[in-house]
């Protein structure tokens, strides 16, 4: 079983979600909080395997609170929920730790599905906001950090296309490589960077340039 703590505060969304989520066969609200200060006490009591948090609340936001619950508790993922993929913040989030992005529009069974694979340790991004990700970075003047001298040529391949958002099946593909394979180099990835999951590895294929508008 899954267990979810929702994060808004929007009652009525809440309610809503809490009715979704508690439906599926294999997850459960375990609790709900309307700003960033109760989430981060709620998380401590209760421990969820994800946390849908919204970014804009009043008092403390989604980013202070995703960074106190990715630093504190190690086996619980945040799911930022945006209402638009332009929001500002998603950059901030993602760096504090965030695993996934979804719009609050997002239909039922992708929004049960995208808890499901967060869960599971994938990233997720709506498309419009890995969009977003990409502008941020072509508007935002930064140093490129030379490539870590332990990342093969194959790994960086992948991190290449994890940066432009293709999914672990997609890889390989492109790669004309086993999943099996494209796993076992993520996972290499992923102590190599010191990443905490897949979203941190976008963040690493921009930030060590391998990913830029030109390819």
């Amino acid at each position: 079983m899954i267990d979810v703590l929702l994060v808004d505060d929007q009652q009525l969304l809440r309610h809503s979600l809490a009715i979704i989520i508690n439906a599926a066969p294999d997850m459960t609200v375990v609790g709900e909080a309307g700003d960033g200060s109760e989430a981060v006490t709620l998380a401590r009591q209760l421990r969820p395997d994800v946390v849908l948090m919204d970014i804009r609340m009043p008092g403390q936001d989604g980013i202070v609170t995703t960074r106190q619950i990715s630093q504190e508790l190690t086996g619980t993922r945040v799911l930022v929920l945006t209402m638009f993929e332009l929001d500002e913040y998603v950059y901030g989030a993602l760096r504090a730790g965030a695993s996934g992005f979804l719009l609050k529009d997002t239909n039922p069974d992708d929004l049960l599905a995208m808890v499901r694979r967060t869960h599971a340790g994938e990233s997720l991004f709506a498309p419009a906001i890995l969009t977003r990700l990409v502008e941020h970075y072509l508007a935002t003047p930064r140093h490129q950090p030379p490539r870590p001298d332990g990342l093969t040529q194959r790994e960086a391949e992948i991190l290449t296309h994890i940066g432009r958002g293709l999914s672990n099946d997609e890889i390989a593909t492109a790669l004309t490589i086993s999943v099996k394979t494209v796993k076992t180099h993520i996972s290499r990835l992923l102590s190599k960077l010191a990443a905490r999951d897949r979203a941190q590895l976008v963040i690493a294929a921009y930030e060590l340039g391998l990913v830029t508008p030109r390819n």
